[in-house]
């Protein structure tokens, strides 16, 4: 049972190109954002498209893989855990984050650079 806890399956389309970052321990760490839509037909039978918005987070290995072949439009599966975190801002004020960590991330449809430019 352990393996079921905290676990996420999503799969979607970059709202962004991934922003890699090598920090000065050497890791690299790469977020993005990543859109998953839901139809589903209301109380009056009209259909109605539902999207939600997730930030991801992938280390090293994997940031360096995201950065190299994902862009904005791709479509990507991904497994990871929830995790809560907050921060201080630039006015003091505490902020608040939820974000998916990834361990693995499958690539099901790539953006070619001629579709990114599209957009």
């Amino acid at each position: 049972m352990n393996s079921l806890r905290n676990r996420v399956y999503l799969i979607g389309n970059l709202g962004q190109n991934p922003e890699v970052k090598k920090l000065d321990s050497g890791k690299k760490v790469s977020h993005f954002t990543l859109a998953t839509s839901e139809e589903f037909k209301n109380g009056d039978g009209q259909k109605v498209k539902e999207t939600t918005w997730h930030n991801i987070v992938v280390w090293n290995g994997l940031a360096d893989l995201s950065g190299r072949w994902l862009k904005k439009g791709s479509q990507v599966a991904v497994e990871g855990r929830l995790v809560y975190r907050n921060y201080e801002d630039k006015n003091g004020t505490t902020r608040y984050i939820t974000e998916i960590v990834a361990h693995d991330l499958l690539f099901l449809r790539l953006m070619r650079e001629q579709e990114v430019k599209q957009e």
